[in-house]
C-alpha cells in the first residue's frame, strides 16, 4: 500500500511540474520519452535495455526538437 502511494505522489509532482512548459518544451520531451521507451524495447529484444533507451532518448530528443523547429517554421505554434 505503501508504495503505491509513493507511486501516485511521484506521478503528481511529475504532472504538475509539466504544466507550464512552452510548445518547444513540451515537444522535445515527448519525443526523448517516446525514443527512450521505444529504445529500450528494441534494447531488450537485443540484451541490453539501458543501452536501448539511452540512445532512443537522445535520438528521440533530437527528433522532437527538428520537429518543433519545423512546425514553427510553418508558422505554427
Amino acid at each position: 500500500m505503501r508504495q503505491a502511494a509513493i507511486v501516485i505522489m511521484a506521478a503528481v509532482f511529475l504532472v504538475g511540474g509539466c504544466s507550464g512548459m512552452s510548445t518547444t518544451q513540451q515537444r522535445t520531451l515527448s519525443g526523448g520519452a517516446i525514443g527512450a521507451s521505444s529504445g529500450a524495447l528494441i534494447g531488450w529484444a537485443a540484451g541490453c535495455p539501458a543501452c536501448g533507451a539511452a540512445i532512443g532518448g537522445g535520438a528521440g530528443l533530437l527528433g522532437g526538437y527538428a520537429y518543433d523547429q519545423y512546425e514553427k517554421s510553418q508558422g505554427r505554434p
